[in-house]
């Protein structure tokens, strides 16, 4: 910063000398700063001459940034209602398209004062790149820690499009097992086979997808029949893209959970955050 108001200020009064004058300090501290900025900037903002100094084009330019960086500083100031809190979410996709983003704006509403954040989690790995205060998870909850709640149980089913229900004639559960079979490390389909009393292995054969979203979207483009939760398939099924192929449901051995770190959890708009969905999918 000093630099920079060394440049300006040689830049408007014509001379280093001048800008030492205003600034309060000697015309050789003055040389010495712009120096290091024409250094760090790895360009010559000056040229130097016996009869005193020079924008050069370079110059020119730069200090139109700079000036307009100067007027913003000037202009800028606190926010009227306080200090702004930020809170960090960390969300699989499906979850955020389909659960979360419908609901975000009402939580918005009720907090103005807060700056969100959320960033898109790969639902296979334990862990995030990305730091968050509250991290919504799809797992079997054992490999959990801190504060952890389920926001719902899933109950699932095999699901497909009609077009595809009709061709292959799929009605009763064997004939779903013999069909094309969508897979995906997320959600097993073999507590489904033993519900509908099928001793039947996980498939080893079949398209493999790491995003529920992406199972949902491959099977409503007739590519096979995807496992899933009417929850989390709702769009699906009222467009008319996917249909339950049987009555038979099963626990799913996964679900959502809401986590965030024990001392994250005193904070007033983690809380409120966990709260609200907790609420939200209780209702």
């Amino acid at each position: 910063m000093h630099a920079l108001a060394a440049f300006e200020a040689a830049a408007r009064l014509g001379g280093f000398a001048p800008a030492a004058e205003e600034l309060c300090v000697t015309p050789s501290a003055v040389s010495h700063r712009i120096r290091q900025l024409e250094q760090q900037l790895a360009m010559q903002l000056f040229e130097r001459t016996p009869t005193g100094v020079r924008l050069t084009t370079a110059g020119r330019l730069y200090l139109a940034r700079v000036r307009e960086a100067f007027v913003s500083l000037a202009h800028s100031r606190p926010d009227a209602h306080g200090p702004r809190v930020r809170l960090r979410i960390s969300v699989p996709p499906t979850f955020a398209r389909q659960l979360l983003m419908p609901r975000l704006p009402a939580f918005m509403r009720q907090h103005d004062g807060l700056d969100l954040e959320v960033h898109v989690a790969n639902p296979v790995a334990v862990a995030t790149d990305e730091p968050a205060d509250v991290s919504i998870r799809w797992s079997t909850g054992n490999d959990l820690g801190g504060v952890v709640h389920r926001l719902f149980d899933e109950r699932i089913g095999p699901l497909a499009a009609p077009d595809l229900v009709a061709e292959l004639g799929l009605t009763s559960a064997a004939e779903v097992a013999a069909a094309p079979l969508l897979r995906t490390p997320l959600l097993p389909w073999t507590p489904w086979f033993q519900a509908a009393g099928l001793n039947l292995p996980e498939p080893e054969r079949g398209a493999v997808f790491n995003d529920l979203g992406l199972v949902l979207e491959a099977a409503g483009a007739g590519l096979g029949v995807a496992m899933g939760s009417r929850r989390l398939a709702a769009a699906w099924l009222d467009s008319g893209r996917l249909v339950p192929i049987t009555d038979i449901l099963a626990d799913s051995p996964h679900s959502y959970f809401v986590t965030c770190a024990h001392e994250a959890a005193a904070r007033p708009e983690v809380a409120g955050f966990i709260d609200w969905l907790r609420a939200g999918f209780a209702e």
